[in-house]
């Protein structure tokens, strides 16, 4: 991914919590028939492994479980808030025009070597893992303990489990950082009373990235 230093992302903790905000991730992995691109919600474990490690599963049915074989290159791609940015938001339009449209976003690119697991522990593990995290905030929390065992057993059977990883992480913050300071103002002020909360969250981005450049977003 093309990152220029200042839209570099280094903070582990935003990363970090970027996957776990925006788990649904783009995996893409490198198979004998060419790339292989599938949408796998991934739980992200920290203390597996010297960076982390990203678990999920796919239907046994897709073929991507058997392509990797025991081990294949890949990248999984998480994206964050993202909002179109438009030269109207900015001073400088009306001072002298040299101004363009932009799109200010958040990415992570995760690097690794990905391998199927075809265990029915390690699944039923991972399962109950994922429900305690994405369950968290219902009003009766669903828990694989609720459906009847033999059920439970049956979709057990019907996915294969995947395991990257993580050897090396590229992440970017574009949030108009390389913005003339009077139009980065501008792009927080348009982002906040823009629809959607993807435009609020931006917002926040771009008021951090003047503040941690010794601004003041207002």
């Amino acid at each position: 991914m093309y990152v220029r230093t200042e839209h570099r992302l280094q903070a582990r903790e935003d990363i970090f919590g970027l996957i776990a905000s925006r788990p649904l991730g783009a995996w893409v992995c490198q198979c004998p028939g060419g790339l292989v691109a599938n949408q796998i919600p991934f739980l992200l474990d920290r203390g597996r492994g010297a960076s982390g490690t990203l678990l999920g599963h796919v239907a046994r049915a897709n073929d991507v479980w058997r392509a990797i074989g025991q081990g294949a290159p890949c990248v999984v791609l998480f994206s964050g808030a993202q909002a179109y940015i438009t030269p109207n938001w900015y001073p400088g339009r009306a001072e002298h025009g040299r101004v363009v449209p932009t799109w200010d976003y958040v990415a992570v690119h995760v690097h690794g070597v990905a391998r199927a697991i075809d265990d029915r522990a390690w699944l039923r593990d991972l399962l109950e893992r994922l429900a305690a995290v994405h369950e968290t905030g219902q009003p009766c929390p669903w828990a694989p303990g609720q459906a009847p065992t033999d059920y439970i057993e049956h979709e057990l059977g019907a996915v294969v489990g995947i395991e990257i990883p993580i050897d090396r992480i590229e992440a970017k913050l574009k949030a108009s950082q390389d913005e003339a300071m009077p139009d980065r103002l501008g792009t927080v002020r348009g982002l906040r009373a823009a629809p959607g909360d993807d435009s609020r969250a931006m917002a926040d981005l771009v008021a951090r990235a003047i503040a941690d450049a010794g601004g003041s977003p207002g």
